[in-house]
């Protein structure tokens, strides 16, 4: 159980109106004639969409949930062995090093499995090798979902070859992220009907897409183009995926990257799993030119490890892609 110290400052934001999927969060399946198209509208519109018959068992996804509520179950003082998160690991209501605070606990890891050792060893100590052929087995699984969506996107673009996107997570040094967060009830939730604590802060996310499942529990919300805030309703089965902003960049801003936020629930722990498909570090990443066709390019060029570099420091909610705009000659 988290608990709030007198130093730490937590933000807390007025309660969205919950809304209904239909209306608001646009739904695609990965299975129909039709998913390209509904995709490519999804990420111009909203930079965010849900995806059912994704490929990824039940099994799969509910054999690593159980491994990580149970790392999450265990005392602070077995959990901290696997930490501190700098940047893989176990962390604990800080995020990032520029002082956001979030009512939450994470374990971040690579998808490379072999840098993983040192911390899943301290993390799972005897269960090590079955979580590790659990994760593996769910990340697998999700990699290939990921392939499939990202070469999609290259079809509804008409680009060609059509795994421009998809070739940079299966890059074997490829800056692809695992992360689970562990949000506790929040014992304070609820005193105030109308505002709802921060459990992760307001941002978008920097790599080309991301890949998120949760447990039916609420607490995700996304930004609409008007700056509007949106409920997502949670659902246990199915993918929610977030345009990054390299996405956003590659397309020249067509595809937009979804800012997005986590509230904390008064009643029910919520537990995230992301898979976040990172380029490699040495990857430039730039406007397609397929795309441009005599359009002015919205970005500088840089590569992927400038782009981390440059934001280390960075707050959560800042525009990490104002280092790489081009302002247009006043």
């Amino acid at each position: 159980m988290l608990s709030k110290s007198p130093t730490e400052q937590y933000t807390y934001v007025m309660n969205c109106k919950q809304t209904t999927f239909s209306s608001e969060i646009p739904l695609v399946d990965l299975s129909k004639p039709d998913a390209k198209s509904l995709i490519v509208n999804a990420c111009e519109e909203f930079g965010f969409f849900k995806v059912i018959n994704h490929g990824v068992s039940m099994e799969a996804i509910s054999k690593l949930e159980s491994e990580a509520m149970n790392f999450f179950s265990l005392p602070l003082i077995e959990k901290e062995k696997a930490g501190p998160a700098y940047p893989f690991g176990y962390g604990n209501k800080s995020i990032g090093h520029s002082g956001d605070v979030g009512w939450l606990e994470y374990l971040l890891l690579t998808t490379n499995q072999e840098y993983n050792s040192p911390t899943l060893s301290s993390a799972f100590g005897q269960n090590t090798e079955k979580f590790r052929t659990v994760l593996d087995d769910y990340m697998c699984a999700v990699r290939k979902m990921a392939c499939e969506i990202l070469d999609f996107m290259a079809e509804g673009l008409n680009i060609q070859p059509n795994n421009v996107f998809s070739k940079l997570l299966m890059d074997k040094d490829s800056d692809s992220l695992f992360r689970m967060n562990h949000y506790p009830a929040c014992p304070e939730q609820g005193e105030d009907d109308d505002e709802n604590m921060i459990g992760f802060g307001e941002h978008t996310d920097p790599q080309i897409i991301s890949l998120l499942r949760s447990n039916n529990t609420s607490g995700l919300q996304i930004s609409l183009r008007d700056g509007s805030w949106i409920s997502v309703p949670p659902d246990h089965s199915s993918f929610f995926i977030n345009v990054g902003d390299s996405l956003q960049v590659m397309t020249n801003g067509r595809f937009r990257s979804v800012r997005h936020r986590v509230v904390a629930n008064g009643l029910k722990s919520r537990l995230s799993m992301i898979y976040f498909v990172g380029p490699p570090l040495s990857e430039k990443i730039a406007p397609l030119p397929s795309l441009m066709k005599g359009k002015e390019s919205l970005y500088k060029e840089f590569t992927w490890f400038e782009y981390k570099n440059s934001n280390y420091g960075s707050r959560l909610a800042d525009n990490r892609l104002g280092h790489f705009e081009r302002i247009a000659a006043s």
